[in-house]
Parts: structure tokens; sequence; C-alpha cells
């Protein structure tokens, strides 16, 4: 199947637009025509910024993200510019490159390895099952909010081990701090001059305060001990490279937990499951075929696309896609672009459940940043169709499905739905 999208001419494309990635239709529309006609395309941004240079083409993708020492991360993975103070007080793991990036992944990576997540699998099994009872027994009902959201915080509680009466404030904390471009979201709203008093906090977001509060309370109360939680390792061990965690390192690492651990796979069930109501002949194959869930997760996964985007900084000047990137340039990573590449992917706007072979780009593509819960995500993920699709008979879409204000995140805020079982 061709591009279903009206192609979109390259003159009214604007990547920095938040509104355009509200309708679920004119991202694609962009990156489509700029993958065709612009695949390393010059994006000017409104002041403060300085513009940016957006990749949409999978190899190209795969070719920055895989070079850290001419795409660095320690200029910000998001599109605000920040000044080196800044830096000083945001970075978190995300914006770390070599040595010290490398230890700081090391003191968590096992427990988000392939050993310690199928511990969890009976637990998150359980936990599914726990999740679905309670929505589907109520007929119609907001999908994001009972199933999507509701499962990863409960997830990411155990990881921390914190009680699942927090898992509310988790869940708002990550909507305020990552909707910080959406009204219904956002305490204060990036581009608004209120958030220059916010300037040295993730993401210019006031919420982030509470979350620092939150999480050196946790600390407070587990340094010294033997949990075997998130947080006991951050405060209990030492990165390998010798250097310990600072108190700032604590604060913002902690921040990236909450954040990362809830609302890209909330997304994604939020957006797979939408999608399996848009191709009811898909959803039927599952119901027919259930071992094909985990081929499917790839795909969902490919389709989702929960983060729009990463951004690098070019450290010298450097040829891409034919255009000449000059040393401090902002260089934007579009996954979401990638994941439809027609060069990679056959017939990219089909959804196929038993697509082979699915080399999408949303956990990022040969990075050293590849996404830490990457297998924690997949496992959710599989889980969760595996224990939903055989208890439909039918799912249907009872209303508007709004999406979030925002180029960095693919989110969906809400998912009315009626379901009969089976």
């Amino acid at each position: 199947m061709p591009n279903p999208f009206d192609p979109m001419p390259l003159d009214e494309i604007d990547l920095a637009d938040n509104d355009k990635f509200l309708d679920g239709v004119t991202p694609w529309r962009m990156f489509h025509t700029l993958r065709h006609e612009d695949p390393v395309h010059w994006q000017p941004e409104p002041e403060p910024n300085r513009g940016f240079w957006a990749v949409t083409r999978h190899e190209d993708i795969a070719r920055v993200d895989r070079d850290a020492e001419t795409f660095t991360s320690t200029k910000f993975v998001n599109l605000e510019e920040v000044d080196e103070d800044q830096i000083k007080k945001r970075a978190s793991i995300l914006e770390m490159d070599g040595v010290r990036h490398r230890a700081m992944r090391s003191l968590l990576q096992r427990q988000f390895g392939q050993g310690v997540i199928n511990q969890y699998a009976d637990f998150l099994r359980g936990l599914t099952a726990k999740t679905l009872d309670a929505a589907l027994a109520k007929g119609s009902f907001d999908f994001v909010k009972e199933v999507s959201a509701d499962f990863p915080i409960n997830v990411l509680a155990r990881l921390l081990d914190v009680p699942p009466e927090d898992n509310q404030r988790l869940i708002d904390w990550g909507n305020r701090i990552i909707g910080n471009t959406d009204p219904d979201y956002a305490d204060v709203l990036l581009d608004s001059e209120e958030s220059e008093k916010y300037r040295d906090l993730p993401f210019r977001s006031p919420a982030s305060l509470e979350v620092f509060e939150y999480g050196r309370e946790l600390a407070r109360q587990r340094r010294g001990g033997t949990g075997t939680d998130l947080v006991s390792r951050l405060v209990n061990e030492t990165p390998r490279d010798g250097v310990p965690l600072s108190a700032q390192d604590f604060d913002n690492y902690f921040l990236l937990l909450v954040v990362a651990g809830n609302e890209t796979t909330r997304h994604t069930i939020s957006h797979s499951m939408l999608a399996l109501m848009q191709h009811p002949e898909q959803l039927a194959r599952l119901q027919a075929d259930p071992s094909l869930i985990p081929t499917a997760v790839e795909e969902f996964l490919r389709w989702a696309s929960p983060v729009y985007h990463f951004r690098r900084t070019a450290t010298r000047d450097v040829e891409l896609g034919g255009k000449r990137i000059r040393e401090g340039d902002k260089v934007v990573m579009w996954y979401a672009s990638g994941n439809r590449d027609e060069e990679v992917f056959d017939n990219p706007y089909d959804l196929d459940v038993a697509r082979q072979n699915n080399d999408h780009v949303s956990f990022g593509k040969g990075s050293p940043h590849l996404c830490l819960g990457n297998l924690l995500a997949r496992t959710e993920i599989r889980i969760m169709f595996e224990e939903l699709i055989p208890r439909l008979a039918s799912i249907r879409l009872t209303g508007d499905v709004p999406r979030v204000r925002s180029n960095f995140v693919n989110g969906i805020k809400k998912l009315p739905v009626e379901v009969t079982l089976a």
C-alpha cells in the first residue's frame, strides 16, 4: 500500500510547530515528504532557538545514533537549547557520552536484563490480569486511564519499591513533565516567559521539584540498606568508573526513571490497541493465532513510535545526506519517520502483526544510548496483549482520541472504548 496521506508541500512543513502533531495525520505527511524530497532538512525555529537539521531516513538516523563522537548527547537531547550552566545542573544519563555514560548505565543495567525480567514474568502476568479484570468489568471505559497507564505505573512502583497508593502521583508527574508543551498537562508551558523561572529544572517543569523531593526521601530511607530496588542500587552502589553519584546525579537519574518508566510503554499500548481497532483483520489474526503476539510486539513498537525524536549536536563539520552540517548544529533523529521508511519496510503504512525482520528504531539504532528498559517494555507489552486478546469478543472506539500536544512524545490522552467479552 502506498502512502495513504496527501503529501505535504515542502514549504509548508514545520516540525517545530507542536500544533501540527495533534491530528495523528500531519506528522506522517511531513515525514513522507521529507524522506522523499529533503531527507536532511534544515528546520527553522522560533527564537531563542536557532533551528535544527531534521534527519528522516532510517539509514541516516542509524548513522547519527551510532556515532556519539560526531553527534554528541552532551549538549542535550531535546530541542531546547541550553547553556553550560544549565547542562551542569540538568544533565541526566541521557545527556552523557563515553566512559561516564557507560558507568552510569551499568548501575542499573543488570536490573533491566533478561534474567531479572524473567523473574518478574509471573508478577507482570498477575498484575496484567488484575488491571484487565477491573477495566473489562466496566464494559465501557477509557483504555488509557484504566489499562495503558495503570499497568506500566504498577510495574514502575514495584521496581522503585513504592506503594501502589503513589501511582497516580507518578502518572501525574510524568504527564506534567513530558507534557510541557500541552496546556492540559503543563504547569508552565515550555515556550512561555514564566518558564524562565524554571530554566534550571528538567524540562523547565516545576513538577521536577516534587519528583526530586519524593526521590530524596526514598534515598534517605534506603541509604546503607540491603535493598535491591532501583533506588537502593543508585544510593548504595558506586559506578564502575569509581565516581560516586552526586546528589544532583541521583535527582536527575531518579526523575528519568519516573518519566521514562511510564510514558513510552503506556503510549505504545494505547497506540497498539487503537491500531488493532482500526485494522480488525489484524486483531482477528492474533485471536486466531496467539503465537504471533511476540512478533506483533515489534510491529506495535514500529507503528506506535512513542518518541518522535531525539536530538544530538554536531561536534565537528560533517556531511550528511548531501548537506554540510556545521559544528554546534542541532541534528534531530526523527525515529517515527525512520519507522515508515519504504527503503526498509515493505508497505510501511500497513499494520502487519506477522511482519518479519522488523528493523524499527523505536529504542534507538545501534546506539550507546539504546533504551535501557527496552527488554522490560517488550515484556510488558507482550504480556498485556497475551492476556487481553483472548478475553475480547469485540472492542470498538466510542469517542474522540485526543493526542498530546508535543513533537517529542507521540502520546494519546484518552481512548474511549466499549468491549464485549469472549
